[in-house]
């Protein structure tokens, strides 16, 4: 059974009210591929009722009262993703699809959704407990910035005039946060758990340990600043070493707890066995979104591949947590008495699919290098490479009745699986795994920028290619690589592009999708974005900002299509590149523009 979203569902509970109310930008789905299903079921497995408030209407107050005033409080998240980056492209226009809303229909959230709910609950009720998580509030829990106010803003806390953040994934500090409440704990004392973000204006409350970072005003005024404070906020996002942190905004002080403990194998287990209907609510006709993952497994967390323009790492941390084989077959077993399961599990894995152990045995007590990366530049001595397990749990899915195929479609790090002696992973992905065509993440091939990414140098990309190549002439098959590539990211510039655009050419692949590096909030990347600094090494850095050469770096990598041609040649000719015009082999371009074919389709 799901858990009510409306009045008249509690009551057929038999509820006089409920102990939380999770308002959500996202349509409700049942579905542990879901933050907000997540937490609701943790919190129902402690005891706790829990209502859902899905989408709710923020222009009136109605909706937040259906349920009467919580027990114990309000949970805030606006979805899945951010509700910024839900509702704008990177050019900073709206977008015409919801992908978690019912028909992907727009408008039925707000901008900056977490704020606005919590005014709303305010206005209801002026008394009841706000705590705010999800990817929004987590990344937002100190001073950060905006790239759509292109400012630095303060900490949603402060702004959403909440009482508390819950960061990261959770499921822990929620229950942690509920028993502190239901043991008659006023929230203003509830100042000691693991993964929250809260506020205070007594001087005397905050930790004698705490690392105090410099003010809001400071780090709004000036760029140094800023990234020193970045700098001190990055080295402690670790559950084993990292400090609590203070940052004074007006006449509060918002205090960040340390990060939150990796979830036990077992209490991960735990987590996937609560009894989701797996199912949206019925109300819904279809939620996009939830085709994507109906059928998927989650298996890990975290990622220790530390891509620079990625908010992984400040929100489920470095260090991997994994399920066990058993958890993940008797959800696979559940899977396949779906009604609709056609005998395919569209994916088994997470962040990184290949990263089903922590990178070495070293950081479950000591944590993750204070000052080095596990992969880049160069794999970290201490780094263990294994797929041993991931292959195993691969080969017990694949014999499960009902299964005809097993894919892997969520991230697979390449360069990890290089260094992997062993081919048997590399051999049963190529030949078992892949629907057709694998997607990597190479995002570009300049040596330059691929360091300001964090990602492998284009040589381990090459030996990569020449091995998968290899491994689908071995097994007969015709699967093809699908590269992501990305435009604009801190580091490029038109030379770099170009030299992206050469490669395309020489490898003769045509991207359809190019993603424009998307500064948000919380990332190495967006520190370099806004400050021009590199926080890694404090050397200036260069960034495409104006819209006109980031769109002729999109351009570059797509170079073919006719209505990119004034921009390719515009570029080619501002970086003194004209030898790629012309009609000689290797060009990019003709001398002359095409003509485009202006049919209209009816």
């Amino acid at each position: 059974m799901m858990l009510p979203i409306n009045r008249d569902e509690m009551t057929a509970l038999g509820w006089d009210r409920p102990d939380f109310i999770l308002v959500s930008g996202d349509a409700y789905v049942d579905h542990p591929s879901f933050g907000v299903a997540i937490i609701s079921r943790t919190l129902q497995a402690h005891g706790y009722k829990v209502a859902i408030l899905p989408q709710p209407d923020w222009r009136k107050t109605d909706e937040f009262k259906q349920f009467g005033q919580p027990r114990l409080g309000f949970l805030v998240t606006s979805g899945n993703i951010d509700s910024m980056v839900n509702h704008y492209s990177v050019s900073r226009k709206k977008r015409d699809k919801d992908q978690y809303t019912d028909n992907g229909e727009t408008g039925k959230r707000p901008d900056r959704a977490v704020i606005v709910y919590s005014q709303c609950i305010r206005q209801s009720y002026p008394d009841s407990p706000i705590i705010l998580g999800g990817i929004e509030a987590s990344l937002r829990r100190l001073a950060h910035y905006d790239y759509w106010d292109d400012k630095v803003r303060k900490s949603i806390l402060i702004d959403a005039g909440a009482d508390m953040i819950a960061y990261g994934m959770a499921e822990s500090t929620i229950v942690d946060i509920a028993d502190a409440l239901e043991g008659g704990l006023p929230i203003e004392t509830v100042t000691y758990i693991r993964g929250t973000a809260w506020k205070t204006k007594d001087k005397d409350m905050l930790p004698k340990d705490g690392v105090m970072l410099p003010s809001f005003y400071d780090i709004r005024n000036d760029k140094r600043t800023y990234l020193a404070s970045f700098q001190t906020k990055m080295a402690n996002q670790d559950a084993v070493w990292g400090k609590t942190m203070i940052e004074p905004q007006d006449s509060w002080y918002v205090v960040v707890n340390p990060f939150p403990l990796p979830l036990s194998r077992r209490d991960m287990d735990h987590v996937y066995s609560y009894p989701y209907t797996r199912q949206a609510h019925p109300q819904y006709k279809n939620i996009p979104a939830f085709d994507e993952v109906r059928f998927s497994l989650i298996s890990n967390r975290g990622c220790f591949g530390s891509c620079t323009f990625c908010a992984l790492t400040a929100h489920q941390g470095r260090t991997i947590s994994s399920r066990s084989h058993d958890s993940l077959l008797q959800e696979a077993q559940i899977i396949t008495r779906q009604p609709d399961f056609k005998g395919y599990i569209h994916d088994v894995g997470g962040p990184t699919a290949n990263f089903h152990r922590p990178s070495c045995d070293k950081q479950i007590d000591h944590g993750m290098c204070k000052h080095r990366e596990c992969l880049h530049p160069e794999p970290c001595d201490r780094l263990i490479v294994d797929h041993t397990e991931y292959v195993t749990l691969l080969r017990k899915l694949r014999a499960i009745p009902k299964v005809k195929k097993v894919f892997i479609r969520s991230g697979i790090r390449y360069d990890y699986l290089l260094y992997d002696k062993d081919d048997s992973f590399f051999d049963e992905l190529v030949e078992h795994h892949i629907s057709g065509q694998l997607k990597v993440a190479p995002e570009h091939v300049s040596d330059k920028v691929l360091d300001a990414m964090g990602k492998p140098r284009k040589k381990t990309y090459e030996a990569f290619v020449a091995k998968y190549e290899m491994k689908n002439r071995k097994f007969k098959k015709d699967q093809f690589l699908v590269p992501y590539l990305m435009s604009s990211h801190p580091g490029s510039d038109l030379t770099e592009a170009i030299e992206l655009a050469v490669y395309l050419k020489k490898i003769n692949f045509v991207p359809k999708q190019v993603q424009d590096f998307y500064p948000t909030p919380a990332t190495v990347s967006t520190c370099m974005y806004y400050t021009g600094i590199d926080p890694r090494t404090n050397k200036p850095i260069y960034v495409a900002k104006k819209s006109k050469e980031k769109a002729m770096q999109r351009a570059l990598i797509q170079y073919h299509y006719p209505q990119n041609y004034d921009l390719v040649k515009e570029a080619l000719t501002l970086a003194g590149r004209t030898d790629l015009i012309g009609d000689k082999p290797g060009c990019l371009i003709r001398a002359n523009r095409p003509k485009v074919n202006k049919t209209v389709k009816r």
